[in-house]
């Protein structure tokens, strides 16, 4: 990966950090400083921010309602706060659905490749697998993915579904199975 997007990738995990514990009032006001301090023009988020300033509702004010939460384009590493990935494949069916679905529209893709879950892993904080190479191929044997092509793969009905229906898995869910023993009674002959 090029310096240039691991240092894209630490200014967005930096700024998340430090904006994270800050009110929605305080964020809007270092945003505000920022895009002025920076020359940006972004009317459109400034606008945005403005309105929210007002008491517009936001993302994080209807965490429980996963479809209200995602009606505007929100930040991968909210989504995955939100729906609490438990492995590699769940996240691998997040970043999906957040190309597709959810990321800024000329971020919008209908596949994704190896690259895209490196890239999302990491702006997103969740830990690198072992074998990033490995990860959509398991993801497809898990059935949340189809083939699309040469390393590009298609998120299908299952992997939608995981992520919109089915996460986060219940509160407090470790994600372990527990079994139950069974007593064997000797009986006497």
């Amino acid at each position: 990966m090029s310096d240039s997007v691991d240092q894209e990738i630490a200014a967005i995990k930096n700024v998340l950090e430090a904006l994270s514990p800050l009110s929605a009032k305080a964020r809007f006001s270092v945003l505000e400083y920022i895009v002025k301090r920076l020359d940006v023009d972004l009317p459109a988020i400034t606008q945005r921010l403005r309105e929210s300033e007002r008491g517009a509702p936001d993302a994080e004010a209807d965490q429980g309602s996963a479809g209200a939460a995602m009606k505007d384009s929100v930040h991968i590493k909210v989504l995955k706060e939100q729906k609490k990935p438990r492995s590699a494949n769940e996240m691998a069916a997040l970043v999906a659905y957040y190309l597709l679905n959810v990321a800024p529209e000329k971020e919008r893709k209908k596949t994704v490749n190896q690259k895209d879950m490196e890239d999302y892993f990491k702006i997103a904080d969740f830990r690198l697998p072992e074998q990033i190479r490995v990860t959509l191929p398991n993801a497809k044997a898990a059935g949340y993915f189809d083939a699309a092509g040469e390393g590009e793969y298609k998120l299908n009905a299952v992997g939608h579904n995981l992520v919109v229906h089915s996460m986060p898995r219940g509160a407090g869910a470790t994600g372990k199975v527990i079994r139950r023993r069974t007593r064997f009674i000797k009986r006497k002959k």
